[in-house]
């Protein structure tokens, strides 16, 4: 891998690590309310006291981030902690509270959804801390599941009204999306969306074998990750003070991950095509 390719994705882990910290700090949620529902804990006082730890914890693994830039030495303790943050909110799936059973088992959007994200998180660290013992095909595929999950479930979702419903405020806010809705109603709008995002994560899938549709599917699904950082911009809901997310600011600055499991992808790619 190139060197920008190997360090850009610590970069991205260690800033989303650490403005999703300074939000927890100044007193966002960010879906950890109901997590942590799952494991039992409703107390009030505990559940803050948690929120405070999982602060701590993000700003430790923020830091591991930066210094993997330069050092290789931390890069193994970088993944194991990313693959035990990614465990807690992934195992609360196994509850109900974040799926929606009249529409087959979505997750919600802003929960569900907020935490299949964990999944990005946990490819990265699995990538780190097997990466000299996995093929680079079997990793390109390990960090190609988060991205196709991702895709597969917001795509189906945006065919529900209720999903159309939920992305409105972001959609009508943005300068690269708002246009939509000059043109479409808003579910049909969404379900444009849908569609872009279903054939996106097909193309990928299909470039992972055929030379001539890797680079349009990894351009395919990089545009809809980048797409969502805009948000942070265009959407007055994603900041509650300079430097501080909303809860809606952290749910869209997850998607940095997705984009650092692209890079990977695009470095075990080259170094395929090298060998």
């Amino acid at each position: 891998m190139s060197f920008l390719l190997r360090k850009l994705p610590f970069a991205l882990v260690a800033i989303a690590f650490a403005l999703i910290a300074v939000a927890l700090f100044s007193g966002q949620w960010g879906g950890i309310k109901r997590v942590f529902e799952f494991y039992g804990i409703t107390n009030e006082e505990v559940l803050s006291s948690i929120r405070l730890l999982t602060a701590i914890i993000f700003s430790v693994a923020a830091i591991l981030g930066a210094l993997a830039l330069r050092f290789e030495r931390v890069i193994k303790p970088l993944a194991i902690l990313l693959i035990l943050i990614s465990l807690v909110p992934l195992l609360s799936l196994l509850g109900s509270g974040h799926w929606i059973d009249s529409l087959g088992g979505f997750p919600a959007i802003g929960s569900g959804q907020g935490i299949i994200k964990y999944f990005a998180l946990l490819t990265l660290g699995i990538t780190w801390l097997y990466r000299d013992s996995l093929s680079p095909l079997k990793l390109i595929w390990l960090n190609y599941f988060p991205v196709g999950l991702v895709l597969l479930w917001i795509g189906g979702m945006k065919f529900t009204a209720l999903e159309a419903e939920g992305i409105e405020g972001l959609v009508s806010t943005s300068p690269l999306m708002s246009w939509l809705y000059s043109l479409f109603s808003v579910q049909v709008a969404s379900n444009l969306i849908g569609i872009y995002d279903l054939i996106a994560l097909a193309i990928l899938a299909l470039g992972i074998y055929i030379r001539q549709l890797f680079w349009p599917g990894l351009l395919l699904c990089a545009a809809v990750f980048i797409t969502t950082q805009t948000f942070l911009y265009s959407y007055p809901g994603s900041w509650v003070a300079p430097w501080q997310l909303s809860s809606s600011g952290i749910f869209i600055i997850k998607d940095l991950w997705f984009i650092a499991n692209l890079i990977l992808i695009l470095g075990f790619r080259n170094s395929m095509i090298k060998s």
